[in-house]
């Protein structure tokens, strides 16, 4: 974890304009989901940063392919994307050394910083770990005057992960999904609703969620990308089609929430610590 403090002074970073790409990749057409993402990246005028799912240079069902175009973290296709004025949060297969990842670029300008998927779901339906090999950390870090993480999916479903990205001073969770319909204790959607929710209200943070459309080797993917309140409101939603929406988050509230009712402050960090430590030693 990346240690800061929250970005922006008093006067930095008041709204953030985010805009939602749900899009509809196509299973290992890397060049072709470029191009379809420079075109609605062509179409935005006055946003910060634009966020697509995950996965959405390369498609999910990655053992359904001969060959992976994966991409690594500095290759100039990625780095295209942040030509059109906007930051650029988007899914991708990286390569590096001999290792695949499900990886997040988070491209700014000229930087491109890259999060790793922790979570690497495989059971039933889900084969990631035939895939990709585990991040090893979770960063938080500055973004057009925020402070943001990104979560790629099956992370945010790790109760410690969101926790640590805001006490690592996150205001706002970037959350990219390839999320099927399905059903265990709860439909996925309704699940979904309350893992965003909680995160919003409990961590006192704006939650950008995206979400893939369209179906890939017979699964269907349910869309419904939305933005989150600290309030657990919905401030913009897409429905299951590929689209776009926008959404302008207030900063300066947030930090004003976050100073009024100071939950965040109650980490007891000795505390989990300890916890912790415990727990790793049962495991021995």
């Amino acid at each position: 974890m990346t240690p800061a403090a929250p970005g922006g002074g008093a006067d930095a970073g008041k709204q953030l304009r985010v805009s939602l790409l749900q899009t509809a990749p196509q299973l290992g057409c890397v060049e072709r989901n470029l191009a379809k993402l420079h075109a609605e990246l062509d179409q935005l005028t006055d946003t910060d940063v634009a966020v697509a799912p995950e996965l959405a240079l390369h498609g999910y069902f990655l053992g359904a392919l001969d060959e992976v175009d994966a991409l690594a973290a500095d290759d100039q296709r990625l780095a295209g994307l942040g030509q059109h004025g906007p930051a650029v949060i988007a899914g991708f297969v990286e390569h590096r050394r001999s290792d695949q990842y499900n990886s997040a670029a988070v491209i700014d300008r000229d930087r491109v910083t890259v999060q790793r998927k922790l979570f690497l779901p495989t059971y039933r339906g889900w084969e990631e770990r035939k895939h990709f090999r585990p991040g090893g950390r979770l960063q938080s870090f500055d973004l057009r005057g925020a402070r943001a993480a990104v979560l790629i999916c099956n992370d945010i479903w790790q109760p410690p992960l969101p926790w640590l990205a805001v006490h690592s001073g996150a205001e706002v969770l970037f959350v990219i999904a390839n999320s099927v319909r399905s059903h265990s204790v709860v439909q996925v959607e309704r699940a979904w609703e309350l893992l965003l929710a909680h995160s919003a209200v409990v961590l006192q943070s704006y939650v950008v969620f995206v979400n893939r459309s369209g179906t890939e080797c017979g699964q269907e993917f349910w869309g419904g990308s939305r933005v989150l309140g600290p309030d657990g409101a919905e401030i913009a939603r897409l429905g299951t089609e590929p689209g776009r929406t926008e959404a302008t988050l207030d900063l300066t509230e947030l930090r004003a929430l976050r100073r009024r009712w100071p939950l965040l402050r109650e980490a007891r960090l000795d505390v989990i610590s300890r916890a912790l430590e415990t727990l790793m030693q049962e495991e021995d």
